[in-house]
């Protein structure tokens, strides 16, 4: 089985995340430091619809300046266009199988797609 990971490796639950996939013998994983190299709008419209949330719901609060520039209560265009140019924005970490996509938190959520 193929697995990606949004990952940064800056993020405890990231890290976790990623050590269970690299625990699984049976999953090849493929990292991408999101932070360095974010999706496009197409791909992060698709793993946020596969993963059957909102880009407001995957969208990090946490120290990042969202509230502020009103993006909770934002389209989702303007969500994902905010993501895209600024991925501190995007919270970590999104997981993508052939059987899904997840966003981690807690980290053994991403059990439900191996």
């Amino acid at each position: 089985m193929k697995a990606t990971i949004w990952h940064n490796p800056a993020c405890g639950t990231s890290r976790k995340t990623l050590a269970i996939l690299d625990n699984l013998s049976q999953v090849e994983v493929t990292v991408v430091e999101y932070l360095s190299h974010p999706p496009s709008v197409q791909k992060l419209a698709q793993l946020y619809r596969d993963a059957g949330i909102t880009p407001q719901q995957g969208l990090r609060l946490r120290g990042t300046n969202a509230v502020d520039r009103g993006l909770p209560e934002a389209d989702d265009a303007t969500v994902l266009a905010a993501m895209v140019a600024d991925p501190i924005l995007i919270e970590r970490p999104l997981v993508e199988t052939e059987k899904g996509v997840r966003l981690c938190r807690p980290q053994d959520v991403v059990l439900e797609i191996l």
